[in-house]
């Protein structure tokens, strides 16, 4: 097993890795930077290290002091967690010639599946179902354009290859706008991620946003742990996921969930894995693969039963599997709800001091999260703060328990969105399972 892990992140997240190498023997290092020294992570960890001011360039983002810290501290692997730098092939690559263990896929791995482009001729070749598309970056020619948008069909929607986190992309409705719509993409594509390129993709109209959570082990070995559906979204960013999703055609729901097993042996996959696809009609298609644990992974832990970090720890010490699939069994259902220190109407952020916190309890209740009485919640970083999960046999009764954490969940100090939460479980629609995602925004008037 790993000697001593870098936990190369904050927050939540942080907190859920120290504690999952507390319970397998690890020791733990948490880096911060200046603004983050009270975070609780840093308070329970083996060993602090300070790498910069609270500006994410000079600390999280800074490769370097990621290293840096590893070394003084005699760590032996660095945990990135999600954001910052979790699918950034350039720091795995330099972690890893460092000296150090990546808890996480190769580089090449993180460089093939983080160019949307070359992941989709993967997934094309490894049998998973895609959008139809330009089958590659788009050319310099413009009859060539309007023979591709032709062929897919309007609408079609233009995406950056570099993009993520629904930045990059612009809908085109009509043949008139698409040459004018791909180069305003494109010079924004070069100006957030210093790559220009992009393709077209068919634009679905009403679709879900349904993931399959997988694990794999490089060595041959991989599983999948069912799905989760995450279509409650406010402008890309995720906001309410469960497990699993709800109303899916059983066939194709079978037929994807080997297709992305397939797919981690035929790349070599090695670590946590999401494969995000959109799904309309009965039919699933693959968007991106995220190479990195995701915000959400507690609803597929509660319904299957497997410590998703844990598995990531021992996959990155060299271990197989420690599951086959006949051992995942899916069990309840699960649902999870992003608190984020944010008004609720209008969604600003409200970073400041937490006088009160009281987490929910109860039969099949979960919270994750890093806030105590008197931490000051900072105004440099993401405004998650916590995540509510709820658990229990069927929908309905996890429905009923999210309901009731709420109604318990208690933040003084700081606006957060829990009152955005309340309204949508008492949403009828909602209720019913199976809403498209534009459904929230529509509901919000956005």
């Amino acid at each position: 097993m790993l000697d001593k892990v870098v936990i190369a992140n904050r927050g939540e997240i942080a907190l859920r890795i120290l504690r999952a190498c507390k319970e397998l023997g690890i020791k733990t290092v948490a880096i911060h930077s200046k603004a983050d020294r009270d975070l609780m992570h840093v308070r329970l960890a083996d060993q602090a290290v300070c790498i910069g001011p609270a500006q994410s360039a000079q600390s999280y983002l800074n490769i370097p002091a990621i290293i840096s810290a590893a070394e003084v501290t005699d760590a032996t692997a660095i945990h990135p967690g999600y954001g910052f730098l979790a699918e950034n092939a350039d720091f795995a690559e330099q972690v890893e010639r460092s000296g150090f263990t990546f808890i996480g896929p190769r580089a090449d791995t993180i460089r093939l599946m983080g160019d949307k482009v070359s992941a989709i001729d993967a997934m094309k070749k490894a049998g998973v179902p895609t959008v139809p598309g330009s089958d590659g970056p788009l050319p310099d020619d413009n009859s060539k354009l309007h023979a591709i948008a032709k062929r897919i069909g309007y609408p079609v929607i233009i995406k950056a290859a570099a993009g993520g986190g629904g930045r990059g992309m612009r809908v085109v409705n009509s043949e008139a706008s698409l040459i004018s719509s791909i180069h305003v993409t494109q010079s924004e594509a070069a100006a957030a991620f210093g790559d220009a390129t992009v393709y077209m993709e068919k634009f679905l109209e009403n679709p879900r946003h349904v993931e399959v959570q997988v694990l794999a082990d490089g060595q041959g070995n991989a599983i999948h742990l069912y799905d989760r559906d995450c279509s409650l979204q406010r402008r890309h960013q995720k906001v309410v996921e469960e497990a699993p999703a709800p109303h899916l055609d059983p066939t194709a729901r079978a037929e994807v969930l080997q297709a992305c097993v397939d797919a981690c042996i035929e790349i070599g996959y090695r670590g946590a894995g999401t494969f995000e696809f959109l799904y309309e009609d009965g039919r699933f298609y693959f968007i991106e693969m995220n190479t990195r644990v995701q915000v959400e992974h507690p609803v597929t832990e509660m319904v299957t039963g497997v410590d998703i970090v844990k598995e990531q720890l021992r996959i990155a010490a060299g271990h197989p599997l420690s599951i086959k699939q006949e051992d995942v069994k899916l069990r309840g259902h699960s649902f999870e709800c992003r608190i984020n220190a944010e008004d609720p109407k209008s969604f600003l952020p409200s970073p400041g001091k937490v006088i009160h916190f009281h987490a929910p309890g109860g039969n099949g209740v979960r919270v994750d999260s890093h806030l105590y009485d008197g931490y000051t919640v900072p105004p440099h970083y993401d405004s998650l703060i916590a995540k509510l999960i709820t658990f229990a046999d069927d929908r309905e009764t996890a429905l009923i328990r999210m309901k009731n954490a709420l109604d318990e969940m208690l933040v003084e100090g700081i606006r957060t969105n829990i009152e955005l939460h309340q309204d949508i479980v008492d949403d009828g629609a909602f209720q019913q399972g199976g809403v498209n995602i534009h459904y929230l925004e529509k509901k919000l008037g956005l």
